[in-house]
């Protein structure tokens, strides 16, 4: 009996990578298997725990008891010209990187004009194959990439999910390495995004405590990537997750989310829904902000910062979602995250 299970199990193991073999080498991802015309999900993207999870929840949508009514939105206005109320800010950002690992940011200086292309070209990069497969790749030295899941054959479930990457600092790529129905934003927007980035990382060395400059002098400004990722309508949506729960491996992850969001954060050991709120950006810790190495030591004692997990389920509707990922981490780490470890 042991042997004809262990016989199963190796059988199982190769037909699953073959599946994941045949779907790699379409290089049109998940959105391509929904152009199909699928009814059915394949077996690579079975979720089994997420499945459970589902059955016993039922009819309840994740996160809708207690919904993402105390989750901080922050207004940023007069950030720079009036120290009280930077202090008023610098206070409400600690406490919730203490109590959530999560915030939302208005009024950030990126105005809707900009966050809105950001979404359209996405979403733009992402319906049109040519593009897609002209610079479809698991080559992760390369600036920029598109595939689907970084983890695929890794990972015990394929996530429903396809990914834009560009590394657009320190080092940004030529304008000509970047997909054309979308480079001119994604200039604009990574552009923004840093000289945003400056002012968290500002913030929230602040609300640790720590000189203004700190987290930017320890290098963890320098580099960033930007993703977006891209979430097809799925037929059968409560098999299989968009994005698995995980933590993300940077100091500092901004996401923009589109008009349907569905992002959920795990707090206090239950998922609550991140509406959007259009024009808002949502702020995470990394794990990099939990390394002792990158902080002041005097503030271990101290502080506790939440650690933020997080995942994307599917949208039962028939449409798609787009978000951007721009994430902050120090350039050292930035070279070894192209290296393969990259970042959700």
């Amino acid at each position: 009996m042991a042997e004809i299970s262990l016989e199963r199990a190796q059988e199982s193991i190769v037909n699953r990578r073959q599946e994941l073999k045949a779907f790699d080498e379409t290089k049109s991802g998940v959105k391509g298997l929904v152009d199909s015309g699928l009814s059915k999900i394949p077996t690579i993207f079975i979720d089994e725990q997420y499945k459970l999870e589902r059955n016993n929840v039922h009819n309840q949508k994740p996160g809708s008891p207690t919904n993402n009514d105390g989750i901080p939105i922050i207004n940023l206005t007069g950030v720079d010209d009036d120290p009280n109320l930077r202090r008023e800010i610098v206070k409400k950002i600690g406490e919730a990187c203490e109590k959530w690992g999560f915030f939302q940011v208005i009024n950030h200086g990126i105005l809707l004009p900009t966050t809105d292309e950001m979404i359209n070209g996405v979403r733009r990069f992402h319906e049109d194959d040519e593009a897609k497969k002209e610079i479809y790749s698991r080559d992760y030295s390369k600036k920029v990439y598109y595939n689907s899941n970084i983890d695929l054959y890794k990972a015990e479930a394929t996530n429903w999910r396809d990914t834009l990457c560009c590394v657009m600092a320190p080092r940004h790529p030529l304008p000509q390495e970047l997909p054309a129905v979308c480079r001119d934003i994604m200039i604009e927007y990574s552009s923004k995004m840093m000289k945003l980035g400056q002012t968290l990382l500002e913030l929230m060395s602040e609300a640790l405590g720590l000189n203004r400059s700190y987290l930017e002098d320890i290098g963890c400004g320098e580099g960033m990537f930007v993703k977006g990722h891209y979430y097809p309508s799925c037929p059968e949506p409560d098999l299989t997750l968009g994005t698995s729960s995980h933590t993300d491996t940077g100091f500092c992850t901004v996401v923009l989310q589109d008009e349907i969001g569905g992002l959920q954060i795990l707090h206090q050991n239950q998922w609550l829904d991140i509406n959007p709120f259009h024009g808002a950006l949502v702020v995470n810790l990394g794990d990099m902000m939990q390394c002792r190495s990158n902080l002041a030591p005097q503030l271990l004692p101290r502080t506790t910062l939440v650690d933020p997990v997080h995942r994307a389920p599917r949208c039962r509707e028939s449409r798609s979602t787009t978000r951007a990922f721009p994430t902050f981490v120090p350039a050292t780490a930035n070279n070894q995250q192209r290296k393969g470890s990259q970042i959700e």
